[in-house]
């Protein structure tokens, strides 16, 4: 067996620079790298599974009208991370990029980017998992009779994060296909469900209804917080699409992949789910039956009150197919996240963390870490009814924080930021503004409470979750991480990068 060197790619070349070796398997086409974020995204599980929330805070008027204008906004957010992906294609993603942008104290910018990223990534695959339980239990209690306890719920949670955890074991080609599905399970799922609910019902809501009703069932007296609550909804379900940059190692051409990925992922999402929303908002026959449906998932019993029981139960399993696709890619985000940022030595355990294993070239332990996380950050349904508007906040607030740190730094560093192939040019710093003060507004936003008046049983949780990493982490730096944690290591010289991905092609 001979080894000769083949030349080195493009990708590879600038990795080097970047300082790792290309230990995991780069085969991932643009394509593939686009179906990762829009999988994440995944209309079908966000926007399906806080619309019972959308209908108590805000209603119709809230849940059409905060979509279009929450889209526009993440639009800003994600060109702005594109914009620095580009220059710097790896798999750590933003807590890298806050390493190499900030002007000083690399290493603690690099951290609690990092910690908010992890806390997101973990808090965003609990919630499209959790989500994937609830409609499933719907499902099997309408079909078998299964009922819709939280018990139940958390064991078929328990069951989900389980198979996901294993199919990612498995290889990331496996992965990579299943997501290119799982594109066109979205997109033809989103038609057929809407044209399910615009042929088959024999009444429709009135336009004036859809586009105007507002509803507040929070308790709250102004209508203007209701309304903004109203915009988690939407600001949920656009979350997850850094995970164009966690897959950039494995991904051709990286440099001009990532972002498209990311910025081309929003796009579709933004189109496609106003249809979803605007479709499903139009078939409403009982706007209270939905809310009391006994399943305790108001679209499932909008599809049975629209189409019939038999075709309702069709309709909530390609919603089933869509968030099982979705909370499969969470993991694999998370995991390469997870991968990389112990890779540095910044996770607990980093050493076990960052193992490969040899036959598959995928971080199985990290795949493990991330699953068990979210069946933690799951568990409070036992025992407080919103923890999941609880979960889905927390994955709002820590990923957008870490989405918005490195746009932070890019702008402190003006004309001495060097872009990559792909940029947004003189457009960069308003795009960047508008990003950071969004960020900003909904992160306040999205730590008040929820309901009133406020009681052990609505308790929104949030602000707790977030104190607990923050606290944790500044814990950590203050006390020990800062003498050590320099930022990402980089793993060696040019011959030491190549003797690593010798080994590998050894095995």
């Amino acid at each position: 067996m001979s080894h000769e060197k083949t030349p080195m790619t493009d990708d590879e070349q600038r990795l080097h620079q970047l300082g790792y070796a290309q230990e995991l398997s780069r085969t991932m086409s643009g394509f593939s790298n686009f179906a990762v974020s829009f999988t994440i995204i995944s209309i079908l599980s966000g926007c399906l599974t806080l619309y019972g929330f959308g209908m108590n805070t805000g209603g119709p008027a809230m849940i059409v009208w905060g979509w279009p204008f929450v889209g526009l906004m993440t639009l800003f957010v994600g060109l702005a991370m594109a914009e620095v992906c580009s220059s710097y294609p790896t798999a750590g993603g933003l807590y890298y990029w806050a390493a190499k942008l900030a002007p000083s104290n690399g290493p603690a910018w690099s951290w609690f980017t990092g910690w908010f990223n992890f806390l997101g990534q973990v808090a965003v695959t609990a919630g499209i998992d959790f989500g994937a339980a609830f409609f499933l239990n719907a499902f099997l209690d309408l079909q078998f009779g299964f009922s819709a306890t939280p018990g139940h719920t958390i064991l078929l949670f328990g069951l989900i994060l389980l198979v996901h955890g294993l199919l990612n074991s498995l290889g990331v080609k496996l992965v990579a296909r299943l997501n290119d599905i799982s594109v066109w399970w979205h997109i033809v799922g989103v038609l057929f469900i809407v044209g399910a609910l615009v042929l088959l019902p024999d009444n429709h809501q009135s336009a004036g209804f859809v586009f105007g009703n507002f509803v507040n069932n929070t308790g709250w007296g102004s209508t203007l917080y209701v309304g903004l609550l109203g915009l988690l909804l939407a600001q949920y379900t656009f979350t997850g699409y850094d995970a164009s940059a966690h897959m950039t190692e494995e991904t051709h051409d990286a440099a001009r992949s990532g972002p498209r990925g990311i910025v081309m992922s929003i796009l579709v999402s933004l189109g496609a789910g106003w249809v979803l929303l605007i479709g499903l908002t139009f078939a409403i026959q009982s706007y209270e039956g939905a809310l009391d449906s006994k399943t305790g998932v108001p679209p499932a019993q909008i599809f049975i009150d629209a189409v019939g029981l038999t075709m309702g139960k069709v309709l909530l399993l390609v919603v089933i197919g869509a968030q099982l696709f979705c909370g499969m890619s969470s993991v694999t985000a998370n995991s390469r996240m997870i991968y990389a940022f112990s890779r540095d030595g910044a996770l607990p355990g980093s050493s076990l963390w960052h193992k490969i294993n040899s036959k598959t070239r995928t971080p199985t332990n990290a795949i493990w870490l991330a699953a068990g996380g979210a069946f933690l950050l799951g568990l409070p349904y036992l025992w407080n009814a919103t923890a999941y508007a609880a979960v889905t906040s927390i994955a709002v607030i820590g990923l957008y924080i870490a989405y918005v740190l490195p746009t932070l730094l890019r702008l402190v560093q003006g004309k001495n930021f060097k872009p990559g192939p792909w940029s947004l040019g003189r457009w960069s710093k308003p795009i960047g503004i508008i990003a950071i003060v969004w960020v900003a507004f909904i992160t306040v936003l999205f730590m008040l409470p929820q309901a009133s008046p406020v009681t052990g049983k609505n308790f929104n949780y949030t602000p707790i979750a977030v104190l607990v990493v923050l606290g944790f982490a500044a814990g950590y730096w203050f006390l020990s991480a800062r003498r050590w944690f320099t930022g990402p290591k980089v793993q060696g010289s040019e011959a030491e990068l190549a003797a690593i991905e010798r080994d590998l092609d050894v095995i």
